[in-house]
């Protein structure tokens, strides 16, 4: 029980960082795209490096190879089937998945609903690992690339017209989807411990499809590929800097 609470815990105070991250949009009216994409470009960094040395190095250690396979694969079926059935939009991308008659603003926060559920599982899932030490590297990490997540929620609502309160208020909800996946991810690890490698490796398999899929390709989208690429090896460099502390 006891883990279940640190892992809802450890998943509010990372998806509270995505507030901390919109606090800008009360004093800067537009987001520069440059800045956007080394934005997204540090959130993949940091995310890519959970996917490995948290999530599928102790999913490896925990059990065998099909059982990560298999894991790895459900969840980027899991993250392609949301991403084909459920309604979102990008600023920069568009429309995706069915046609819907949903506002604007309810589409795009579908979409970054998408991109949080998998890191707060992640932390979740890392907690139920009973690792705590490795559990708050990934929260931790989580964390950090949140904060700049917030501003590139809350500055494009701004620019599209949105009063600066509003434009808070989504940035802070979205990143309350993350206690949701937090909840899940721990309770069945903890609950059903031997699926434990299955739960890691599927949380894996949920973060590279949405770094694969959505935030490398809306990171370069603009033009600025190469700085994207700096910041994310950036944000790679800083999740191996947490893991070494805390191993």
């Amino acid at each position: 029980m006891q883990l279940i609470l640190y892992g809802v815990l450890a998943s509010f105070l990372a998806g509270l960082a995505t507030s901390i991250g919109a606090i800008p949009v009360f004093f800067v009216h537009k987001l520069n795209k440059k800045i956007y994409s080394a934005m997204l470009g540090f959130a993949a960094g940091v995310m890519l490096a959970v996917s490995f040395f948290s999530l599928l190095l102790p999913a490896l250690a925990k059990g065998n190879i099909y059982q990560v396979i298999f894991g790895f694969v459900l969840g980027v079926v899991f993250l392609e089937l949301a991403d084909k059935f459920i309604p979102h939009q990008h600023f920069m991308g568009g429309i995706e998945g069915h046609a819907s008659r949903l506002k604007r603003i309810f589409l795009f926060v579908l979409a970054i609903s998408i991109h949080n559920f998998p890191e707060g599982l992640s932390v979740g899932v890392a907690f139920g690992a009973g690792d705590i030490k490795k559990a708050l590297a990934v929260t931790i990490g989580i964390a950090a690339q949140n904060i700049p997540e917030g501003t590139a929620v809350a500055l494009p609502l701004r620019s599209q017209g949105y009063s600066k309160r509003k434009s808070f208020q989504i940035a802070f909800l979205t990143g309350m989807i993350e206690p949701i996946g937090g909840l899940l991810g721990v309770t069945l690890v903890v609950l059903f411990t031997n699926i434990m490698p299955l739960a890691l490796s599927f949380a894996a398999g949920c973060m590279l499809y949405v770094i694969s899929g959505e935030i490398i390709p809306e990171s370069h989208r603009e033009g600025f590929g190469k700085i994207a690429t700096i910041w994310l090896v950036a944000g790679f460099t800083v999740m191996m800097v947490l893991e070494n502390i805390f191993k």
